[in-house]
């Protein structure tokens, strides 16, 4: 009986201690397209360490999106604050340009001051922004996807700069939502 037991326990402990000493399979390394597409994603449409934007706008109306906050005194003012329609307006229009930019596509000159990249925002235009938004990000990443490796080396420093920005303005949505309080914490920032 004793002899029927241990031989029980080494027919099933045997599989599993060589079943543990198998390595799992390393991932491949970075490559500068993996961490540049990550990064794209990161703030566009995969929650990692932080919200990307395309959770951030969700689910808003055209009248929250519009929704400015007050200032120190206690007024409104949309020289100094921005709704989330502003901040997504503002991603969309440098995210577009670059866009084109990198794609070769002559673009006209830049607004003479950056307030108009956020006070050319329309409520009324509020979904097709979310829309463009989100295909603007999509055509980054499909341009990083396919670029042959001496165009990606040339145009990486740039989708940085893109992703860092888009990061900090994507902040800038939450803190306007949870000030609203139209942010939904379950979404990913508490």
């Amino acid at each position: 009986m004793k002899t029927t037991a241990l031989l029980l326990a080494l027919a099933v402990a045997v599989p599993v201690s060589i079943a543990a000493q198998t390595p799992t399979p390393k991932p491949p390394p970075a490559t500068l397209r993996s961490t540049l597409l990550s990064s794209l994603h990161s703030t566009h449409d995969t929650a990692e360490w932080f919200v990307p934007v395309n959770t951030a706008v969700a689910g808003l109306t055209a009248e929250q999106a519009k929704w400015v906050p007050t200032n120190a005194a206690g007024k409104i003012d949309p020289d100094a604050n921005h709704s989330v329609g502003m901040l997504a307006y503002h991603l969309w229009f440098w995210n577009s340009r670059a866009l084109a930019q990198l794609q070769g596509k002559q673009q006209p000159p830049a607004p003479s001051n950056n307030d108009e990249t956020f006070n050319d925002f329309n409520p009324t235009t509020w979904a097709q922004i979310v829309h463009d938004l989100d295909a603007t990000m999509k055509g980054l990443e499909e341009l990083v996807a396919n670029a042959d490796d001496a165009t990606l080396a040339k145009i990486a420093p740039t989708i940085e700069h893109i992703c860092t920005h888009n990061a900090y303005h994507t902040g800038q949505i939450l803190y306007v939502r949870k000030l609203q309080g139209s942010w939904n914490p379950a979404n990913g920032v508490k």
